[in-house]
């Protein structure tokens, strides 16, 4: 056969010549990639017809050898591969600013320093506010021999480090570290022997001024009370009473005190417990403890009503003031004022705001001692934490 012929033959009319002269025809191939480079995988390099990929053979793997590491599989390795989808610390917002600047990045805590959850009280405890370290007097602590085994030591006991894991403290390991530490007091005296052994029953133990509570039967509860609702268990008028809301709680057969009162109108935070000791010094005046509430007026406040209050008012039952004022929020016709006061007395807001002219439209408690609302929907019901009964007992010395 002549060149003509072998050139026009079907055969070779789609073969390998033709392919090289359509290229050259069409300038680049796919991909932006030039006729004479290199081919690389994917099939770019070539401009001309592609061939259909030959199909893989499937690697056996042994299912006995599979899980002796990542190298027995390609989607280990691919998963190895797969570039990380977390951002640079360097490209974070607020990574340049300089710590303790508002927006800067949180230093991360180390796993057992300082601060880190799993050496805090509680730290790793699902439910409940975190409230910090508790504030208390510093103690000077004296040299490992200045506490006797003998005066702490219960034979019949318990080893003090698995108590505290049992109450939820944290690990038997990191318990005794933090005895080891210094941080545990046994019936107010610090411990530093992992050997000493306690009756869970009648030993009063505290973990960074934390009070630890080991009596389960004894209940702390956040009660969120809407408007219109009485503050007593039983109401002889059929109003909606505090009793209404706990019909579905695993609580409802307990018998509760609720920790002072908010009248009627008054909407917020209540506390309900059976712990008699607790709820006594939570109301008597000697202990002091901080209420705050959000109240509403008229506006607008003129200058001076707030240092005024601050210094005291004089109403029929004696003089009476608040321990701190702060405006909160100002809209055409209402202000939104957030006080704090210690006192118990009855409607005490109320009567405080008639006296210089602004009387309330709306009162709610947000907060008592350290314990607050937060986020908690009105009308429910929550267990206190650990770590917030803590909190509370010690706002009391307890």
């Amino acid at each position: 056969m002549t060149q003509a012929g072998r050139q026009g033959s079907p055969r070779n009319s789609s073969g390998r010549n033709n392919s090289q002269r359509n290229t050259s025809q069409g300038g680049n191939s796919a991909g932006g990639f030039r006729s004479g480079a290199p081919k690389r995988a994917g099939g770019f390099g070539s401009g001309g017809p592609q061939r259909a990929p030959k199909p893989r053979e499937e690697r056996f793997i042994d299912p006995d050898l599979a899980s002796d590491g990542p190298q027995q599989g390609r989607g280990a390795d691919a998963r190895a591969a797969k570039p990380s989808s977390r951002k640079p610390a360097a490209r974070k917002p607020g990574a340049k600013k300089a710590p303790g600047t508002p927006g800067a990045l949180k230093p991360k805590p180390r796993t057992g320093a300082p601060g880190a959850a799993a050496s805090r009280a509680f730290g790793s405890e699902r439910f409940g506010q975190n409230l910090g370290p508790v504030r208390r007097p510093s103690r000077k602590k004296g040299p490992r021999g200045d506490v006797p085994q003998s005066e702490l030591h219960d034979a019949d006991g318990v080893r003090l480090q698995k108590v505290m894991a049992s109450a939820g403290v944290a690990s038997r390991r990191v318990c005794e570290e933090m005895i080891a530490e210094g941080r545990v007091e046994v019936d107010g005296q610090v411990v530093t022997e992992l050997g000493v052994r306690v009756d869970p029953k009648t030993a009063v133990i505290h973990v960074d001024g934390l009070r630890i509570q080991l009596d389960e039967n004894l209940v702390y509860m956040v009660f969120n009370k809407p408007k219109g609702v009485v503050s007593t268990m039983e109401d002889p008028e059929g109003r909606p009473c505090i009793s209404d809301f706990l019909k579905n709680n695993k609580n409802k057969g307990e018998r509760l005190f609720h920790v002072g009162r908010l009248d009627v109108a008054t909407e917020g935070l209540l506390l309900l417990t059976n712990d008699g000791e607790l709820a006594n010094r939570l109301t008597h005046p000697s202990y002091e403890v901080p209420k705050t509430y959000l109240v509403q007026v008229r506006g607008p406040f003129p200058q001076g009503i707030g240092a005024q209050l601050k210094e005291g008012v004089e109403l029929e039952d004696g003089f009476a003031s608040v321990d701190s004022f702060r405006l909160v929020d100002s809209t055409p016709g209402h202000v939104l004022i957030e006080v704090v006061l210690h006192s118990g007395k009855n409607r005490i807001v109320r009567r405080l705001f008639d006296a210089v002219g602004f009387p309330v439209l709306r009162l709610v408690r947000v907060k008592v001692g350290p314990i607050g609302l937060g986020d908690q929907r009105q009308g429910s019901i929550r267990n206190l934490g650990k770590q917030e009964v803590g909190h509370l007992l010690a706002s009391v010395g307890l």
